[in-house]
């Protein structure tokens, strides 16, 4: 069996890790050891943070449909119940751009609803 000297792929590896800590602070960037434990901490909360992310923009929906909501003289939760009742079946996101970009098609929509 040949023998296999590492020291071409470990440089590499070393390089991809300090790379990736491009603009830490202190010793994140460019010690090694301390530069993988940052990444596996950065790594961790970007996957909690993009599963946020997707609560936060259904918040920012729920908000701009009730803005528009209150300037016409209704209120979410109430609005929200008809459209079920009435089994009209549009998600958040689409009344949250509805309301923001064409205000007359959901003041129509409102209408439908009383």
């Amino acid at each position: 069996m040949t023998r296999v000297k590492r020291g071409v792929l470990k440089t590499k590896t070393r390089r991809n890790v300090l790379k990736m800590t491009k603009g830490y602070r202190m010793n994140r960037k460019n010690k090694e050891a301390e530069a993988i434990t940052a990444i596996m901490h950065a790594g961790a909360s970007a996957f909690a943070h993009r599963r946020d992310k997707k609560g936060d923009m259904r918040r920012l929906w729920n908000v701009r449909i009730n803005a528009m909501l209150r300037e016409n003289g209704s209120t979410y939760s109430k609005f929200i119940d008809v459209l079920k009742k009435k089994n009209i079946q549009i998600d958040r996101k689409m009344l949250s751009s509805m309301a923001q970009e064409n205000p007359e098609t959901f003041k129509r929509l409102m209408a439908q609803t009383k």
